[in-house]
């Protein structure tokens, strides 16, 4: 990208500070990171990442400084679906945790996905009895590849106050999405006021406190230029519960992965790595399937009980 890039100081979410923070890594990458294709997502891992830093009061991990937000979303506007061969994983492992809402008195009119892709939870929600789905998704080639019985439930666009009505969902979703979010506290109150009382919001994404994060440092895939900010159960929980929502239950993830993609995450030499994924490409080994606790959390929080738009 050879346009001129704005960078931005970004705050600590949960403490509304600047500064107050010490550096866990130096930036890396240089302003040619800045396009659709590394902004797609689940590319494979190459390590480049913003200036990383935790914050000294509340340690929550964020990029500081990044790209201005108008810029983070056209790339995503311009980005591709590049995932095709997990979903089936990817739909096992969502399809778990969506199921786990039951044991929370989840009502099951209307469900909202943000971040949707191209739709393939959604079908997965319409399985377990969910009347009317939605989603929300930035990328355009994602949106068009969506099947024809969710795609006109589908918004084009990013989560924002207004795009849809006051207390409309039962449930809204959010998978790998909350780490690449530049704002999170205002996406938290659009959620909150889409939300009928009583709703639920389901959350995963990565776990900086994991013991995978832990160990590989800034050799891990999580620490990526697509990542504004990294949590661990505990800053998930305060910042949800700084924005009205009351938080049921925040844990670990058993992700169910097949070998060759356990492969892509591995820290290895490109060249190296790209032999061993084209010889499990070629062999049935590659396709094994594993569920394992890698590295994600997930987190179940509430809308309290109480009138439409009033304040919980």
């Amino acid at each position: 990208m050879t346009q001129a890039v704005e960078l931005r100081g970004t705050r600590c979410a949960i403490c509304g500070t600047e500064g107050n923070a010490r550096e866990l890594y130096p930036a890396n990458y240089d302003l040619q990171a800045l396009n659709p294709a590394v902004f797609s997502a689940r590319r494979l891992p190459d390590r480049i990442h913003y200036r990383m830093v935790t914050c000294n009061t509340c340690g929550l991990v964020r990029s500081d400084p990044i790209a201005d937000p108008g810029l983070l979303a056209q790339l995503y506007l311009q980005s591709s679906f590049t995932y095709t061969d997990e979903v089936t994983d990817l739909k096992h492992t969502y399809s778990q945790y969506l199921a786990e809402l039951d044991n929370y008195g989840a009502r099951k009119s209307a469900l909202l996905e943000i971040g949707c892709g191209n739709g393939f939870f959604l079908q997965q929600a319409l399985t377990q009895g969910y009347q009317s789905v939605r989603g929300v998704e930035p990328s355009r080639a994602a949106v068009s590849q969506a099947p024809p019985e969710v795609r006109e439930g589908i918004v084009c666009d990013l989560m924002r106050p207004g795009l849809f009505g006051p207390g409309e969902f039962d449930v809204i979703c959010l998978f790998q999405v909350f780490d690449h979010v530049p704002e999170p506290g205002a996406l938290l109150d659009a959620c909150l006021a889409a939300l009928r009382p009583g709703g639920l919001v389901l959350s995963l994404n990565h776990n900086v406190a994991a013991v995978s994060a832990r160990l590989l440092g800034e050799r891990s895939p999580i620490v990526d230029i697509e990542h504004t900010y990294l949590y661990s159960p505990a800053t998930m929980a305060r910042l949800f519960t700084a924005h009205g929502f009351l938080v049921r239950k925040a844990g670990s993830v058993w992700n169910r992965y097949s070998l060759r993609y356990l492969v892509r995450l591995l820290p290895l030499p490109a060249g190296p790595k790209q032999a061993v994924l084209g010889w499990l490409q070629q062999h049935a080994i590659g396709g094994l399937r594993l569920s394992v606790p890698l590295g994600n959390l997930y987190l179940v929080a509430q809308r309290p009980e109480g009138e439409l738009g009033s304040q919980p």
